[in-house]
Parts: structure tokens; sequence; C-alpha cells
């Protein structure tokens, strides 16, 4: 049975939050600064509206940058570990909540990514990769 809210947290746990369902979406980006954001190939994003984000601890220690000159790029993290944690999305009523940071399955898939054209030259799917239950070879 689905559960009607998803707990979330950072890694030193100091941040918590919970989401209500249903989300309004779930996507991969990769553009270049969620790239740079995240430091990986993609960030992997729920987006839902502000009504359905309850913060339970630790919202005092989120911390806020505005890339100077974007319309409504941001990233907020937690101040004592530095993980990215949800914000509201400048210009809406709607949350951004990085999806590594749920603490148990949303039972919803990514709907696609975006920027696509902006993708990593040195992207590769990961359905082409080996796969390891642990550190690889």
């Amino acid at each position: 049975m689905q559960q009607e809210s998803i707990a979330g947290s950072c890694l030193c746990g100091s941040v918590r939050f919970e989401i209500k369902r249903p989300l309004s979406g779930f996507r991969y980006c990769h553009c270049s600064r969620c790239r740079k954001a995240t430091g990986s190939a993609h960030a992997a994003n729920v987006f839902l509206p502000q009504s359905q984000l309850t913060w339970i601890s630790g919202e005092s220690l989120n911390r806020r940058f505005d890339l100077p000159g974007a319309k409504r790029f941001a990233v907020c993290f937690c101040t004592k570990c530095g993980t990215r944690v949800p914000h509201k999305i400048t210009g809406t009523e709607n949350y951004l909540v990085p999806a590594g940071i749920l603490d148990s399955n949303p039972d919803r898939r990514p709907d696609g990514s975006i920027f696509w054209a902006s993708r990593a030259p040195w992207y590769v799917e990961t359905q082409e990769l080996p796969k390891f239950d642990e550190y690889g070879k």
C-alpha cells in the first residue's frame, strides 16, 4: 500500500521534512547548472506545490544560493553536511525536492529528462554500463 507521505532528510539527519502525494513531476535535469550543483551527470528532481511540503526539523539550517542572472535557478543545502535540500522555486508556489534525499521509494519513476541537448558529452546511458553490487573492479 502506498504511503500518503514520504519522509526525507539530509546526510547528517539535521534537516527533515515530509512531502505529500501526488507529486507534480519527477524529472532528470541535464542542464549545465544542475550538473555543477550536483557534481554528477544530472539532477533527479521532484516537483510539488508548497502546500505539500512540511518541515519537521532543521529548516533554520538551510542556506540558499540564487544564481545571479538566472530567472529561477537556486540551490539550498544543509549548513552542517552540505546536502542539497528542498527549496521554493522563485516566482512560483512550487518546491523542488532532490529525489536522492527521500528516505523511501516515491513509488513513481521519472517522467523524463529535461535539457537533454545540454547533457554532458561524457554521459552514457546507465543500461549500457556493467553493474556491481559494491565497488566495481
